[in-house]
């Protein structure tokens, strides 16, 4: 029985890797896929599937409970503007979101987790088979930050710091020590579009986890359409938090960010406070 492992899906490829990640491990896969989030591609990665409509928490753990899954995970994007629509709830879900006070990402991930855990599932890191995929340290690209820009980084890092210790989002755009935007329930690309059409070339992404960040969901990520967002809007620089994001497609972004010009950074923070990359 403990053989299995459920599978939250939302958008992206992350649920798709994970699942062939945990079938090399000689995991059974059983995957509740979300409708118009996740990839079809995700059946063939299943042993089992149902899929769902957001909001239906109830039907996702019926159908784990048939099955005898004991452990899962949650993984892959859910578009956030569907909060408002497009939702379609059963009893336990109304009941769950009903319960929650201020309805952002890491509350909302908490709620579903302690409620799949007081039924017997419990929840597991999202990186558990997939170490590989976190953001590494360093300069990735042939450029470096200038002076201005490291400058910009850093100031960067404790407003999104901040804006993350509210749960808001995890990603900043700013300019000569200046805020042009904060990411809220848009999404990373879309902020990095609006603060990078203000900042023009001189703009530089900051992407960092939360505070308290909970490594069992809601990862920041970094893909090639980050990367293209940034060439879109000719911002400069992306700053993340080393080994605590995750990087897909890690080489190809490189490839692309060095074509573009653009210098992407993996930075830790010490216990100091300062930033090291």
């Amino acid at each position: 029985m403990m053989n299995k492992i459920g599978i939250i899906a939302g958008g992206g490829q992350f649920p798709l890797l994970f699942a062939r990640a945990a079938k090399e491990k000689g995991r059974e896969v059983v995957i509740a896929a979300h409708k118009g989030e996740s990839w079809p591609d995700i059946e063939k990665a299943a042993d089992s599937i149902c899929w769902v409509k957001l909001g239906q928490l109830g039907r996702i753990i019926k159908f784990f409970n048939s099955l005898g899954v004991r452990e899962a995970v949650l993984l892959g994007t859910i578009t956030k503007t569907k909060i408002f629509k497009d939702v379609l709830p059963d009893l336990k879900g109304i009941t769950l979101w009903n319960k929650i006070d201020a309805r952002q990402d890491d509350a909302i991930l908490r709620a579903v987790a302690d409620a799949l855990e007081k039924e017997g599932i419990k929840v597991l890191p999202s990186t558990m088979y997939l170490q590989q995929l976190l953001f590494p340290k360093g300069i990735l690209t042939s450029k470096k930050p200038s002076l201005s820009q490291a400058e910009d980084i850093t100031f960067g890092w404790e407003i999104a710091r901040a804006v993350g210790r509210l749960d808001i989002g995890q990603c900043v755009v700013v300019r000569d020590r200046t805020v042009l935007a904060v990411e809220a329930i848009e999404g990373t690309d879309a902020t990095i579009k609006r603060g990078g059409s203000l900042g023009k070339e001189n703009a530089v992404v900051v992407k960092v986890k939360k505070p308290d960040q909970d490594f069992r969901f809601d990862l920041p990520a970094i893909g090639m359409t980050t990367i293209e967002s940034l060439k879109e809007v000719n911002a400069k620089v992306l700053a993340v938090e080393a080994d605590q994001a995750l990087l897909f497609d890690g080489e190809a972004v490189i490839r692309r960010a060095n074509e573009a010009g653009i210098v992407v950074v993996g930075i830790e923070e010490m216990s100091s406070g300062e930033l090291d990359y």
